[in-house]
């Protein structure tokens, strides 16, 4: 039986450069022609320099972006063909974390109302439910229950992340997408948030990875792909990938990266 829960088949996405005020300029291919799979409650690593299309990979599988050509399928079904509660449930069910958490909380509420909206719509009205689930949620990102009761300022960069992070597992997604979630933080707070959703992925949560960086992808996820100008040049098990690469590119990427397959065994 196929359990792929998400699926891209032939997708790529043009932008339009604008060179001024009366002229759009030549288009931009961003992806040309990405297509993979996930299997539902494994990992993918999407690495790439900025400007590679991985970014726009995430945004495309969220339908925040619409894909110029191919098809984005979930759990089977096509999202452009979804009826209005197969769309829903899976609007539902693939959430996104950002690289700014600020961009996701609302600096004028509480972090209970900003974790407890999307409880309210989608899982339970109910406020004692509601309080165990956000109990649980806390206990999950590692803060205490009574930050609940605070605004997102009042918060440090690392702390805010947990906040986002938890906001994403709040209505039971399947799928979650991290959008470079670490690179604007401290190291020391990196290894804190990364080990944060490594311990999430035993629950079964399907995890995508975007990063520039190659070794935390390797370490967190078990598959990756190697986005290079809009291209996938490489795409495969994470140990096969890096033992092997058969693109020039990714082999730059391993030998200018500080990492050896060696240490990232040892962190594992």
């Amino acid at each position: 039986m196929d359990n792929n829960i998400i699926q891209l088949e032939n997708v790529s996405k043009y932008f339009n450069t604008s060179k001024g005020i009366f002229s759009k300029g030549e288009p931009f291919t961003a992806l040309n022609n990405i297509s993979f799979h996930i299997k539902s409650g494994s990992s993918l690593g999407i690495v790439g320099e900025s400007g590679s299309g991985k970014t726009t990979i995430a945004r495309i599988i969220c339908d925040i972006y619409k894909a110029d050509s191919g098809r984005v399928i979930y759990s089977g079904k096509e999202i452009n063909s979804m009826t209005k509660e197969e769309y829903a449930d899976y609007r539902k069910n693939v959430q996104m974390v950002f690289q700014d958490p600020n961009n996701t909380l609302n600096p004028k509420l509480k972090i209970y109302s900003a974790l407890s909206d999307g409880i309210k719509k989608h899982i339970t009205k109910d406020k004692q439910e509601i309080d165990n689930h956000l109990k649980n949620l806390m206990e999950m990102v590692g803060l205490p229950y009574d930050y609940l009761d605070r605004y997102p300022h009042e918060f440090s960069g690392g702390q805010r992340q947990r906040i986002s992070i938890a906001r994403a597992l709040s209505i039971n997604p399947k799928v979650i997408i991290a959008d470079e979630p670490v690179s604007s933080l401290d190291v020391s707070v990196q290894a804190q948030i990364l080990n944060l959703m490594k311990s999430l992925q035993k629950n079964g949560i399907t995890f995508i990875l975007i990063s520039h960086s190659l070794a935390v992808v390797s370490n967190m996820c078990e598959n990756i792909a190697v986005m290079h100008k809009g291209n996938m040049v490489e795409y495969g098990n994470t140990d096969n990938v890096l033992s092997e690469p058969q693109s020039e590119y990714t082999k730059s990427l391993i030998s200018a990266s500080s990492y050896t397959l060696m240490n990232r065994k040892e962190m594992e």
